[in-house]
């Protein structure tokens, strides 16, 4: 297969961590004699940076151009310590989405056996669990009328949904339960929120559509609750935006670390794939940032193009590295010279030789090849 891929390794560590994710892409092809190329552009700060534009035109017509983008991370302290900046690194990600038209964002969750005594939740809450969160992308209160006044002291945020656009993604969260556990929770604010009521009225009609699947409906904050007190109850999660941005960042509890979670961003025409986690600017050229949420948007890229033999292998390296302890510090208490580039470097190697890893590693020099 041939692929045409726009990489935006964007701020803080989202070079370092987009470099191994098409470091593994790269070894994919190789290893199944695919050819993917790889274009990069410029997105948030460092494009304010070059281009006094946080989305250049040339980076959109790039990602239009591509068969899939790879994303990074933006931001940067000095634009959020500044609350009277015009331009953000922000709104590069936000009219990306929107001129991309990516709608739909997918976020799994799963709690890997490996990492269960890194979460702060009890083993028992945790274990087993596998979410998938369905968040609505390009509509909500984050694109909604904003507006200031004159004298700066009101504010306001419009958060306004179309039937249209909660029905093309509840399609899509429900197709996904059909083939899970056939459980679909919606999470809105249908108690204090308009905008809410017709999510949940849109849903219930559309709900007969799809029989083997069991709707229940929760609310934010009851929901937020009970991510972390009881996560394995959810199967997919459907919910707006806002809610989605805040309940996908909340999950991180669950699986030890935000940089173990990986999302897609679909449209009708273009599929972006992405970490979760923020720019993490402090952490930047430090060798500390975790790549795996990175490494598994890549596995998700190549489950967007049906190469499903190829995102195995993907995560199959990903699961024997946090078997092995070949991590970051922020889940590595066993080994402290474990760089990100050496876990790419690590999943690199495993899938160029599946079968030759050695599987004891207490006597590997990291840093050398793990292929003895």
């Amino acid at each position: 297969m041939k692929l045409n891929i726009a990489v935006l390794p964007g701020d803080g560590v989202g070079p370092e961590v987009i470099a191994q994710a098409e470091k593994v892409l790269k070894a994919i092809a190789m290893e199944f004699n695919h050819v993917f190329t790889f274009q990069h552009a410029l997105v948030g700060a460092c494009a304010i940076e070059k281009t006094g534009n946080p989305l250049p035109e040339e980076t959109v017509s790039i990602c239009e151009k591509a068969d899939a983008i790879l994303f990074g991370a933006i931001g940067n302290e000095a634009f959020d310590l500044d609350p009277y900046a015009k331009i953000r690194p922000e709104q590069g990600l936000l009219r990306l989405r929107k001129s991309l038209g990516l709608y739909t964002n997918i976020r799994p969750v799963i709690a890997y056996e490996d990492l269960l005594n890194k979460s702060p939740l009890k083993k028992k809450q945790i274990n087993n669990t596998n979410i998938l969160i369905y968040r609505e992308l390009t509509g909500g209160i984050y694109f909604g009328e904003k507006k200031l006044s004159d004298d700066g002291n009101t504010a306001s945020d419009i958060c306004e949904y179309t039937r249209f656009e909660i029905e093309r993604i509840a399609h899509l969260a429900f197709k996904a339960a059909q083939s899970r556990r056939r459980k679909l929770t919606l999470v809105d604010k249908a108690n204090a929120m308009e905008s809410s009521r017709l999510w949940r009225r849109v849903v219930q009609e559309m709900a007969p559509q799809y029989p083997n699947v069991r709707l229940n409906f929760m609310y934010i904050d009851n929901a937020a609750m009970e991510l972390v007190m009881n996560p394995k109850q959810f199967d997919v999660i459907l919910t707006e935006n806002m809610f989605g941005d805040i309940l996908s960042e909340e999950a991180s509890v669950i699986v030890g670390s935000i940089g173990l979670l990986a999302s897609a961003s679909l449209g009708e025409k273009h599929a972006m794939f992405e970490p979760i986690h923020g720019a993490y600017s402090k952490a930047a050229n430090k060798g500390i940032a975790n790549p795996i949420a990175s490494i598994l948007a890549a596995a998700m890229l190549l489950d967007h193009f049906g190469l499903d033999d190829e995102a195995a292998l993907v995560r199959e390296g990903v699961d024997k590295a946090l078997k092995l302890h070949i991590t970051t510090p922020d889940l590595n208490t066993k080994y402290d010279n474990i760089t990100t580039t050496k876990v790419g470097d690590f999943i690199e190697d495993f899938i160029n030789h599946p079968d030759e890893t050695n599987l004891n590693f207490t006597n590997i020099h990291l840093g050398q090849s793990t292929i003895i």
